[in-house]
């Protein structure tokens, strides 16, 4: 996949990049806004029910207990596709608060729909750059989780650079957690899951909560949904592979 906004040159970058190197850089992005056909029930989600759950850049730095009314764990979960996990969570956790980012119409179009259907006052929405987000909208040490569930894998030796974990913005997220709060990855790919270890192994300021045993994945935890498409692989025999590194004191 190739994202048909990018003018920078190629290279032949194969590993992570520095923790100095900058979270935007131009012409390149971790995802590619794709085209696709709105159903109504999307259309509604977009129309009617973005103007009580939606958020944008614009909205500024959030006061999260202002925005839920309330305190409670909060729970931020990057590139949640179709929502069908988010939702899930959202409805059998009432009393943790949940924002979901994800930059595909479609995508929150049908979450805000589900949402609004099942009368959950949990969840909010942002159609934005994840990184954006984390930088502009959310204080630091706000949120006790932050999920980044299959995120595209970038396969290609020349699209690493595209892949959204790099050591800057793990350490963006370190600074958004609370201490012992949690990064929870997930990936169908062995290869990004070694990218991903190896990223988080070198990053100060996280503790791996895997046990030895398992280390550096963790068993897929219950609270993480089990999409239809990943309970498809499990069937075929591919593996899913679970990350979680918990934000150290200080």
């Amino acid at each position: 996949m190739t994202d048909t906004n990018d003018t920078a040159p190629e290279s032949n970058t194969t590993g992570p990049e520095s923790a100095d190197a900058p979270l935007h850089r131009r012409g390149i992005k971790s995802y590619v806004i794709r085209a696709g056909r709105m159903t109504q029930a999307q259309q509604r989600g977009l129309e009617d029910v973005w103007p009580r759950l939606g958020l944008t850049i614009a909205d500024g730095r959030q006061d999260l207990d202002a925005l839920f009314g309330r305190q409670a764990p909060r729970v931020v979960e990057i590139g949640f596709g179709m929502g069908n996990s988010l939702i899930e969570q959202a409805e059998t956790h009432p009393d943790t608060d949940f924002i979901g980012i994800e930059v595909h119409a479609p995508g929150v179009g049908k979450l805000l729909d589900e949402v609004d259907k099942r009368g959950l006052t949990n969840l909010r929405v942002y159609r934005e750059d994840a990184l954006a987000v984390l930088e502009q909208c959310l204080p630091e040490g706000s949120l006790t989780t932050l999920q980044l569930f299959f995120p595209d894998p970038w396969p290609k030796k020349k699209h690493h650079k595209r892949r959204i974990v790099q050591p800057a913005f793990v350490e963006l997220i370190r600074t958004r957690l609370k201490p012992g709060g949690t990064f929870h990855m997930a990936t169908d790919w062995e290869a990004y899951a070694e990218w991903m270890a190896e990223v988080m192994e070198a990053a100060p300021g996280y503790a791996n909560t895997a046990t030895a045993e398992t280390a550096p994945y963790v068993p897929r935890p219950a609270f993480r949904p089990l999409t239809k498409f990943e309970a498809r692989g499990e069937k075929l025999g591919h593996g899913v592979w679970d990350l979680i590194y918990a934000r150290e004191e200080g």
